[in-house]
């Protein structure tokens, strides 16, 4: 009874059938029935994270959490709800061999951790430990890597399989392109033509994408019409989502806007918050007012589709027009989204948000943020204040709102924290302005510092003065 209704998707029902068989006490719960109502939290409200904890305790006391699918999907659960610290020590008490699935929820743990710099260390343990396994969780570290910024041990653990899934192909052309190597990443999907591997929909979608991320226009659409024509996949709308990518970046606003009215398939969301992202970067308002209108009668309640409109109209000096955006805001109770930026130290992540001033350290974070501002005005770097979008005449007023940027606090904690020399990898939850952009620029030049940092588009790779994203971003 508990294996079909789980199986036919009465998740509550499940849950509340394996109370009734531990209430009723006819029957024990056996390591079968802990695992398919453990698995089934992952897929509940919030308030299953305390479900899973009291099911722990209850196969603990029954002598069955240290069973592989028992442990295993108590490690899903508790790596989906973001809680690694326990998925870690659960894992580290798993007597024997650990199975390639325990090994495998393991590292998409990490992944799936909301505080995307975490865990680096545990992964590289993880990948030491599973030199020799199987195909799936080799790939699976290939995919933790790209997606943690390191690039480069992706590529190593990627060039180290023996033998490789469609997983693995995928994971390192998405990373490639993510990172702003381009070419790279089509190189790679050369050799996954040349070796006749099979492609997919997934594969197409990191293709097109390192056209994206490098301007590469023509090449793009010659990508997406040889995925239709020769391998005969049916885009998604993913897919299109690129392609307005494409166009919208370089500026081809009126071709993306194309693209979009020839889809197949009803637009989606995402379609329109790209067009409405271009539109803020190109400062095309007739188009920005369309994707904004589509936008919020799909998602109402999206704060960025807000957020970036009256972005649109403060370029344009129509404040007015910006008023009314913030006005319908407040009428619908939408929240504007705030900006966080994460690094991580000393394997513990640290959280900041602008002008932050809760940090233990932010006496001297503000003060190694203030000789960074000294040193890179003398270096020739002029704040960007068009990146101000409030209406304020004195430009000191604006050059000290950029100054005080959430991950600009990170960069600063970063470097007073960590040996000279060592990488720095942060993370920010919205897209990095513009004269953030440039400022880090310089300052992992000055610094000699490689400074990663992850936005909600793409990851910058800043080393000696340049960022891999090449100033298309």
């Amino acid at each position: 009874m508990i294996t079909g209704l789980a199986h036919n998707g009465f998740n509550s029902e499940t849950v509340d059938f394996f109370l009734r068989m531990r209430r009723d006490g006819d029957a024990k719960p056996t390591q079968s029935s802990f695992a398919t109502v453990i698995k089934l939290c992952g897929n509940l409200e919030a308030a299953a994270s305390r479900l899973a904890r009291q099911l722990h305790c209850a196969a603990e006391k029954s002598g069955v959490a240290s069973f592989d699918n028992v442990a295993t999907a108590l490690i899903i659960v508790y790596g989906k709800r973001g809680e690694t610290g326990d998925a870690f020590r659960l894992f580290d008490s798993m007597p024997g061999p650990r199975s390639v699935v325990s090994w495998t929820a393991m590292i998409d743990g990490c992944l799936k951790n909301p505080s995307p710099t975490t865990a680096i260390e545990q992964g590289k343990q993880f990948h030491a430990f599973a030199t020799n396994g199987a195909v799936c969780v080799s790939s699976a570290i290939v995919t933790m890597y790209a997606k943690r910024g390191c690039i480069d041990d992706a590529d190593r653990a990627f060039s180290g399989q023996m033998v490789r899934d469609i997983m693995s192909w995928n994971s390192i052309i998405s990373g490639y392109a993510q990172h702003g190597e381009a070419r790279k990443a089509l190189d790679v999907y050369s050799e996954m033509r040349a070796r006749r591997f099979e492609l997919d929909g997934v594969t197409f979608i990191g293709v097109i994408c390192a056209c994206v991320h490098a301007g590469l226009v023509g090449e793009g659409q010659r990508h997406f019409d040889s995925m239709i024509g020769e391998y005969r996949i049916t885009p998604t709308v993913e897919h299109y989502v690129c392609m307005v990518d494409l166009y919208s970046r370089a500026g081809q606003l009126d071709k993306a806007a194309r693209v979009i009215e020839r889809m197949p398939i009803l637009p989606n969301a995402m379609v329109w918050r790209t067009l409405l992202s271009a539109c803020r970067v190109h400062r095309n308002v007739r188009l920005g007012r369309l994707a904004f209108e589509k936008l919020v009668s799909i998602e109402p309640k999206d704060s960025a589709a807000y957020v970036l409109m009256s972005n649109i109209y403060a370029n344009a000096g129509e404040w007015g027009e910006r008023a009314s955006v913030r006005r319908l805001m407040e009428e619908r109770g939408v929240k504007k989204e705030i900006g966080f930026s994460w690094i991580e130290v000393g394997r513990r992540v640290h959280q900041f948000v602008a002008w932050d001033r809760t940090h233990p350290a932010w006496v001297h974070i503000y003060v190694k943020l203030e000789e960074m501002g000294a040193r890179v005005r003398d270096a020739g770097h002029r704040p960007d204040t068009d990146f101000v979008l409030y209406d304020v005449e004195e430009e000191e007023q604006k050059e000290a709102m950029l100054s005080g940027h959430s991950e600009r606090l990170a960069i600063a904690f970063g470097l007073i924290s960590t040996p000279e020399g060592m990488t720095l990898r942060v993370t920010k939850n919205l897209r990095v302005c513009g004269d953030c952009r440039a400022f880090i620029k310089l300052i992992s030049k000055l610094e000699e510092r490689v400074i990663v940092v992850r936005d909600s588009n793409r990851f910058h790779n800043f080393r000696d003065g340049a960022c891999s994203c090449g100033d298309f971003w």
